[in-house]
């Protein structure tokens, strides 16, 4: 069961009690938000900078949950020097950044973290050394997991980069295998790699159960965002294949309308407004007709 949300980069500069009377307001279920940790200042509504209690109840007087808390974590950095850099650099900076992620999504009672592996040094993307690379970000990555197993929040890992596909996620959903880890599955990224987005969901929905913990989406046409349906990305396709796939299994699809990166593309309102009706109608078309589903909100109409 996919359940419609958006992520913040559509509205940094919103406080978070706007973002969340404007989720309930156009029908999202939930929220994603974008941190940058404790010391940022690059949003106005990152809920590192603000108490947990009052993230919890502001998106609880609302009606919405807060389905996942994503940075831009990566775990691709090489040792350098490749021997005694283990001794004498510190390996585990991006580590620390996701565990404290990690405490303040269990602070605010989010159930994923969002990170990536990233992109890997040229002599390592294939071949026999592309097997070092992919050591050195499971390695990371495990800590990450040791300490979310205190927490209870679970880790997702998005595709991009030397992982930008469902089998190259894989290769480390796979070594773990661990409940606390699942993929967040970009369709954009999978799609500008190479693999076909309805490959991609069926591979990762049938790694287990869980594997799919997000599936993320946003359309894009040149290169550029453009609201979903509209564009080059199989959005449509995807999504109704999740929604056939994961069945009663709760799945949050979070629309991206990349403004914090891309300002010249308009504000938000529209686009989300868009996006809601729209993956609301799409979850509704892929669902099994023996699966519960939620009502189309009143917005979209």
């Amino acid at each position: 069961m996919l359940t419609p949300a958006f992520s913040t980069v559509a509205c940094h500069e919103w406080t978070l009690d706007r973002v969340a009377l404007a989720a309930q307001r156009l029908g999202f279920a939930s929220v994603e938000l974008r941190t940058f940790g404790v010391d940022s200042r690059h949003f106005a509504c990152d809920p590192a900078l603000t108490d947990a209690a009052k993230v919890r109840r502001l998106f609880a007087d609302a009606g919405v949950s807060i389905c996942s808390l994503a940075t831009d974590v990566t775990f691709d950095a090489p040792v350098n020097p490749p021997v005694i850099g283990h001794l004498i650099a510190d390996q585990e900076t991006t580590v620390r950044a996701a565990q404290r992620a990690v405490d303040i999504a269990a602070g605010i009672e989010c159930p994923l973290v969002r990170v990536f592996g990233f992109r890997l040094p040229q002599s390592e993307e294939s071949g026999k050394k592309r097997a070092t690379g992919v050591a050195r970000v499971r390695e990371r990555l495990g800590k990450v997991l040791d300490h979310a197993a205190k927490t209870g929040v679970r880790v997702a890992f998005e595709n991009g980069g030397s992982f930008g596909t469902s089998a190259q996620v894989e290769e480390v959903l796979a070594y773990f295998r661990s409940p606390l880890l699942a993929a967040s599955y970009n369709v954009a990224s999978a799609q500008l790699a190479g693999e076909n987005p309805v490959e991609g969901v069926a591979r990762l929905a049938a790694a287990g159960p869980g594997a799919l913990g997000l599936l993320r989406v946003k359309d894009l046409k040149d290169g550029r965002p453009v609201v979903i349906g509209t564009g080059e990305i199989a959005v449509r396709d995807a999504v109704v294949a999740a929604a056939r796939i994961t069945g009663s299994v709760p799945v949050p699809v979070v629309f991206e309308w990349d403004r914090a990166w891309v300002p010249d593309i308009g504000e938000p309102e529209f686009a989300l407004d868009h996006a809601a009706r729209t993956l609301w109608q799409w979850t509704a078309a892929g669902a099994p007709v023996s699966a519960a589903r939620a009502p189309i909100p009143a917005s979209a109409y």
